[in-house]
């Protein structure tokens, strides 16, 4: 069975590697300690991930404090959640968790005054293949569709499959991508562009809603 990608990114430089599988052994510590109602757990959780999950908040909200509020969220939702849950893939759990609680202060921002920065342009994109942006993430978060997501991901070529995360998933800029990877931002848009094609075939095929065509 092929190994999954693990994607990590810390101050912005992204740490693209091949998780083995499992938890390795000093996430196990943590989650022990969680499981211990041990108050280190934050401590050491934060030590460890709170720049990687400081960078998805920023990139979401654009405000330090807001982000800063979002991470010291994830730790709360993390001590209520860990247990009865078990994460498979500590920074993956977290990056969750912090997306979630970035884009609900987003979303109550939002209502209050207009704009949005880099997260409205990615959904702008995404509403091409989900049925609105405003309702991207409740589909996404259906087991059923995040399966299909997840699927289409691991099927796409490697350099594809990367660009496709960091946009999607970390809201990078296209700027950001471009450096990263070092082609134009004229480049990372086509590639994009092609990507969301072939997931709007795939949704399609696996007869996801995609809403007016």
């Amino acid at each position: 069975m092929q190994p999954k990608i693990n994607f990590g990114c810390y101050n912005g430089e992204r740490l693209f590697k091949i998780r083995e599988g499992g938890v390795s052994i000093e996430d196990r510590e943590i989650i022990t300690l969680f499981f211990k109602r041990d108050e280190n757990a934050i401590a050491e959780t934060e030590k460890k991930y709170g720049r990687y999950c400081y960078y998805i908040a920023y990139n979401i909200l654009y405000n330090q404090a807001d982000a800063e509020e979002c991470v010291n969220d994830t730790w709360m939702n993390a001590w209520s959640s860990i247990p009865p849950n078990f994460p498979a893939v500590l920074s993956a759990y977290l990056a969750k968790l912090t997306r979630f609680v970035s884009i609900k202060k987003w979303r109550d921002s939002r209502r209050i005054k207009r704009g949005g920065g880099e997260i409205a342009l990615v959904y702008e994109e995404l509403s091409e293949c989900i049925q609105s942006y405003t309702t991207v993430d409740s589909e996404i978060e259906t087991k059923r569709v995040a399966y299909i997501l997840n699927s289409f991901i691991d099927s796409l070529e490697e350099t594809e499959q990367k660009i496709f995360v960091c946009r999607y998933w970390y809201f990078d800029s296209i700027s950001t991508i471009s450096k990263q990877f070092g082609f134009t931002g004229s480049k990372v848009k086509s590639i994009l562009y092609r990507t969301r094609k072939k997931l709007l075939t795939y949704l399609e095929r696996e007869g996801v809603n995609i809403g007016n065509r």
